[in-house]
C-alpha cells in the first residue's frame, strides 16, 4: 500500500472483513495489477492502495470507516467499466470497495418490485427478473457492466424510449455513507440522497442494494439492421441526414429503438422494435433510409433479444476487453439537430482525417421517448431533453493512446459543435478526463448547484471522489 501508514490500514481492513485476508488485495499481493486492480482502460494507469470484496453491507461501511480514519479516497466498484477508471479511484491511493459479492435477488410478486445486489451484472439482472415472473427493465446492451455505476449514472439502453433510463426504475437504495452509516433512501426517507444517486451515485456513498419497479417483458420483439451501402463522403453524410430526419420525428413510436454506427467497415443502422413484425412493417422504416442489405428477424424469446444485443458490432470492439482507448460522447436536444453543411463537413472529416487506428467507431443512439417525460430536476440526471447522443471510441492495439488518436475525436466533437453553436452536454457514463474541471456542469448541468449542496450535508470531507466527481459545496 502506497498509504505512510500502510499497516495500520491493512490491519483495520483485514477486521473489516472479518479477517477474512480473501477478501482484500494490495500491491503486496501477488498479480494485484492484473488480478484485482483491473484497470478497464489500459492507457490510465492507477495504483489503489487496496482492493476489498465485501460480502454485506456492514462489512462495506466497515471499510469506509477504515479509509475515513486512515485519510483515503473511496470508490465502488461494480462492472469495472469506468472509461476513466474511476471504480478503481482514478488515481492512485484509493480504497476500492468491489462489490462482486454481492448478489441477492427477491422479486415481489405483489408490486413487481426486485430487489438486485449492488454488485450484479446486467447480464445477471436480465436472467434474475426473467426467471422471476418474465419480468425486465431498462438498461443498456453489455452483459459484462453492473448495476452499481449504471443504475446511478443514468443506464440507457433500447427499450429506454419505452420504460426510461435504468435510474428511472429505482425507487429504493440501500446505501453506505461517508460516515459509515447504512441508511435507506427512498421518496419518504432520505430523499436527497436519493436524488442525488439517480445520477451521480459513486460521488454519495455505495449502493448495496436497489429496489426497482419492472415491466412485464415485451412478447414479440423484431430486431433489425441495416447495412447501408454507402462509399464515399456524400452518400455518407446522406444516409445520415436521412436517419437524422427520421428520429427527429416527433410522433415516432416509443417502441423503436435505433443507432447509426459507423466504423472502418461503413454504415450500419441498427436497433429494436418492440412490438410484432405486422406493426414495424407499418412504420416503413426501410422506405425512410437509403439503399441498403437488410435484415429483420423477429423473436418471441427476452433472453434471446438481449443476448442478441451484446453481439452488437460496437460491443464486440469493447465489450468487457481491456483496451488503450479514448472516447468522447455528446448529448443533442431536439434542438442540435446537424444541419446539412455541418453533416457534410463532419463525413468529409471522417473520409480524409488520419484518424491514427483502424479500429474506432461512431455511434449515434436515439434517446428521448420516456426519459424526456421526467422533469430536468426530477433526478440528478443531467439530459432530461436528451433526444440522441454521439459516442465516440477510438483504440490503439499497440501501446498508449497517442495525439493524434485525440486530436481526431476532438476534432469530430468540435465539428459537432460548431455545427450546433455550442458546447453540448456529455454523459458521465462515458466519462472523459479531457473534459477536466468543466466535465461535472458538461455532465449534470443545472442539477450540479443542488448535488453539491448535498454532497456538502452528506459527504463534506469528499471522501467518495474521483478526478471529477460532485464537490462539496463551498
Amino acid at each position: 500500500m502506497g498509504n505512510t501508514n500502510s499497516s495500520a490500514v491493512q490491519k483495520c481492513l483485514e477486521s473489516a472483513v472479518g479477517g477474512n485476508k480473501a477478501l482484500l488485495a494490495s500491491s503486496s499481493t501477488v498479480g494485484y495489477q492484473i488480478s484485482h486492480v483491473k484497470p478497464y482502460n489500459l492507457d490510465i494507469p492507477v495504483n489503489p492502495a487496496a482492493v476489498t470484496y465485501p460480502q454485506n453491507a456492514d462489512q462495506v461501511a466497515a471499510i469506509v470507516k477504515c479509509a475515513v480514519d486512515n485519510s483515503l479516497k473511496v470508490q465502488p466498484r461494480c462492472g469495472g467499466h469506468s472509461y476513466a477508471n474511476y471504480g478503481i479511484g482514478g488515481q492512485d491511493n484509493a480504497i476500492v470497495v468491489d462489490l462482486k459479492n454481492l448478489q441477492q435477488f427477491s422479486m415481489d410478486t405483489s408490486t413487481w418490485r426486485a430487489t438486485i445486489g449492488g454488485g450484479t451484472l446486467l447480464g445477471d439482472v436480465t436472467k434474475r427478473l426473467h426467471k422471476n415472473g418474465k419480468r425486465a427493465m431498462a438498461h443498456g446492451t453489455c452483459p459484462q457492466v453492473g448495476i452499481g455505476g449504471h443504475a446511478t449514472i443514468g443506464g440507457l439502453g433500447p427499450s429506454s424510449r419505452m420504460w426510461g433510463s435504468a435510474l428511472d426504475h429505482v425507487e429504493e437504495v440501500e446505501v453506505v455513507l461517508a460516515n459509515s452509516s447504512i441508511v435507506r433512501a427512498s421518496e419518504k426517507q432520505n430523499p436527497d440522497v436519493l436524488w442525488a444517486v439517480k445520477g451521480a451515485g459513486a460521488s454519495y456513498g455505495i449502493v448495496t442494494k436497489f429496489v426497482v419497479r419492472t415491466q412485464p417483458e415485451p412478447a414479440e420483439t423484431v430486431l433489425y439492421s441495416y447495412g447501408i451501402q454507402a462509399g464515399n463522403a456524400a452518400a455518407k453524410a446522406t444516409a445520415f441526414k436521412k436517419w437524422q430526419s427520421l428520429i427527429s420525428d416527433p410522433t415516432l413510436s416509443r417502441k423503436f429503438a435505433t443507432q447509426f454506427i459507423m466504423t472502418e467497415l461503413g454504415v450500419v443502422v441498427t436497433g429494436t422494435y418492440f412490438g410484432p413484425q405486422s406493426e414495424f412493417d407499418a412504420l416503413n422504416i426501410s422506405a425512410r433510409l437509403p439503399s441498403k442489405s437488410e435484415n429483420v428477424i423477429v423473436l418471441d424469446d427476452w433472453l434471446g433479444v438481449v443476448s442478441h444485443w451484446a453481439e452488437d458490432v460496437a460491443l464486440e470492439l469493447v465489450g468487457g476487453i481491456q483496451s488503450n482507448f479514448y472516447a468522447k460522447s455528446a448529448a443533442y436536444t431536439k434542438d442540435d439537430l446537424l444541419p446539412d453543411a455541418a453533416v457534410d463537413k463532419l463525413f468529409a472529416y471522417l473520409d480524409t482525417v488520419d484518424k491514427g487506428t483502424p479500429v474506432w467507431f461512431l455511434i449515434w443512439d436515439l434517446e428521448g421517448g420516456k426519459i424526456n417525460d421526467y422533469a430536468p430536476d426530477a433526478t440528478a440526471y443531467g439530459h432530461r431533453d436528451a433526444l440522441f447522443y454521439h459516442q465516440a471510441y477510438a483504440v490503439n492495439l499497440f501501446g498508449r493512446v497517442d495525439n493524434k488518436i485525440r486530436n481526431f475525436l476532438t476534432g469530430l466533437n468540435k465539428i459537432v459543435t460548431d455545427g450546433v453553436g455550442h458546447e453540448l452536454g456529455a454523459y458521465a457514463g462515458y466519462v472523459d478526463r479531457a473534459l477536466g474541471d468543466n466535465g461535472p456542469s458538461l455532465y449534470w448541468g443545472d442539477n450540479l448547484a443542488r448535488l453539491q449542496r448535498i454532497k456538502k450535508a452528506v459527504d463534506p470531507k469528499d471522501v467518495f471522489h474521483n478526478p471529477q466527481s460532485v464537490r462539496p459545496a463551498a
